[in-house]
């Protein structure tokens, strides 16, 4: 994506522990809301592709590195990234920012699975149109 899809959060009293700080599996909450409104935003909400073909994205690999903690009441952005769409298979690329500083980066591989069965399925062609046109035009 060229253009990355942003998504601002503010950081509530429920996501920290008791120092002030976000608890580090509360990224991976922000993150999949972010991606969430990135595929939308492409046309590719999840409820639909579920409703329509009985296909999902699931979380196949997710590498998380970590750069400075977020804390209570800041202002977040989440930065997606589409790296590159196969088949059956998606890479995104997540950046959490705080104003010009980088909070962590995660690396994520999706794969899309049938509802009933669980096994790897292709992307319903319309749906990888549209995840495809993120990889050269972006999403704002």
């Amino acid at each position: 994506m060229i253009t990355p899809h942003i998504f601002k959060l503010r950081i509530y009293i429920e996501d920290t522990d008791a120092g002030g700080i976000v608890y580090y599996a509360n990224y991976l909450r922000f993150a999949e809301r972010a991606r969430t409104e990135a595929m939308r935003a492409l046309g590719v909400p999840h409820a639909e592709m579920i409703a329509q073909h009985g296909r999902m994205f699931v979380v196949h690999r997710i590498n998380l590195v970590y750069h400075r903690a977020a804390r209570l009441d800041d202002e977040i952005t989440v930065k997606t990234h589409i790296l590159n769409v196969n088949g059956a298979s998606l890479q995104l690329r997540q950046e959490f920012c705080r104003d010009s500083d980088s909070l962590g980066v995660l690396e994520v591989s999706l794969g899309c699975v049938s509802r009933d069965n669980g096994r790897a399925a292709r992307i319903p062609a319309a749906y990888a149109v549209g995840l495809r046109a993120g990889l050269s035009a972006g999403v704002a």
